[in-house]
């Protein structure tokens, strides 16, 4: 995982998500809004996963 990966998911956590999709990104809004940590947590795991790229 990139350092600035890190850097977002600490500071600003839906950011560093708004590229895995819809539903990883409306999850991390949510646990953020009730809490800092929880949504700091959501945003490492999902960017720890590979982005899916459309194979054509």
């Amino acid at each position: 995982m990139p350092w600035y990966r890190v850097v977002l998911s600490v500071v600003c956590p839906p950011l560093a998500v708004i590229d895995k999709g819809a539903k990883p990104l409306l999850l991390t809004l949510v646990l953020t809004v009730l809490g800092w940590v929880p949504g700091i947590v959501c945003a490492l795991v999902y960017s720890s996963y590979p982005t899916k790229s459309a194979a054509f």
